[in-house]
């Protein structure tokens, strides 16, 4: 069912963009009193997103209900298709979203890039419709611009699964031009070539089990690896003091490579910080239909989603 969406080909996806004119597209609009989202995924329990929404939802005002269930890829059409009009949306996770994908009969330009889909709205103006939006990419630029990145020219990305094409993307909106993949097998990151070419990033291939000599310098690395994973070559401590590190992984955190940065004093990411931003996204989109529509007093809103996670941040 996935198809473009043609009536706005161009609309980005982080939230770096959407502050080129936050003034002129701040607003509420006409939000109804009560709706029902939830995440899907398996597994789904330890799921933080129903705290960050909640969170967002109250600050706004709104009497919405967010929860998580647990749900398989097989079970997801069906499940979706049976959604009453109560329902605004769904925040997806894995293994669900290259199924999301699928099922989207709308595409922002972000998911067709990266082929997959974390955000569906459902709208019912005229009939159901299924949008679909990767807000992914938006969370890791997020997290990477709270670092104080504000450009790449190099980046390496340990892990070619799920996650590695949104890693991709990001770091091509922070204006990298090359990018390393380094996988347990180089066959695993060659679907990421399309993505690169539709990007028009260089990108470089090679196995973990290589090493690290010709690497080059590299200013962000992003880790899609379980946060317990052990590296067989360790990363030189030349590249992970001259780098900032973005670690998907977040329970436990600081992960071995969250310690590895730490004891150089470079800065370094959780998937908890990306996981924030991209939710601010989603509630963009569920709350406004629009994932460059600025919340009123977001800032606001952002911190509070922030603070649902046990993230204090210091005052701007």
């Amino acid at each position: 069912m996935a198809g473009n969406e043609a009536d706005r080909p161009d609309v980005p996806s982080s939230e770096a963009e959407a502050d080129v004119a936050p003034s002129a597209r701040t607003h509420r609009g006409d939000v109804p009193d009560s709706r029902h989202l939830a995440v899907f995924g398996s597994p789904i329990e330890h799921s933080k997103s129903p705290d960050l929404h909640a969170a967002a939802y109250r600050a706004l005002g709104l009497d919405w209900v967010y929860d998580r269930r647990q749900v398989e890829v097989e079970q997801l059409a069906d499940i979706v298709s049976a959604l009453g009009p109560e329902w605004r949306g769904l925040s997806l996770t894995m293994p669900l979203k290259q199924q999301a994908f699928a099922l989207s009969e709308t595409l922002d330009r972000t998911a067709q890039v990266t082929g997959a889909v974390n955000t569906l709205r459902l709208d019912d103006a005229s009939g159901r419709r299924i949008q679909g939006f990767n807000t992914d990419v938006a969370g890791i630029v997020g997290a990477l611009r709270d670092t104080g990145t504000s450009s790449v020219s190099h980046g390496l990305i340990l892990g070619a699964g799920a996650t590695a094409a949104s890693a991709l993307a990001a770091l091509t909106q922070l204006g990298a031009r090359d990018i390393t993949v380094a996988a347990r097998s180089a066959a695993r990151a060659e679907p990421l070539r399309d993505a690169a070419d539709n990007l028009g990033v260089a990108l470089h291939v090679r196995e973990l089990s290589s090493g690290w000599a010709g690497l080059g310098d590299v200013d962000v690395v992003i880790s899609t690896l379980p946060g317990t994973a052990s590296l067989e070559h360790p990363l030189p401590d030349e590249l992970v003091a001259r780098s900032t590190l973005l670690d998907v992984a977040y329970d436990p955190w600081p992960s071995a490579l969250g310690q590895l940065w730490a004891t150089q004093g470079s800065p370094a990411a959780s998937g908890l910080d990306m996981l924030v931003h991209q939710a601010l996204i989603q509630v963009r989109i569920f709350v406004l239909g629009d994932p460059l529509a600025v919340l009123p007093d977001e800032p606001a809103i952002l911190e509070s989603m922030f603070a649902a996670v046990g993230i204090v941040r210091p005052a701007a």
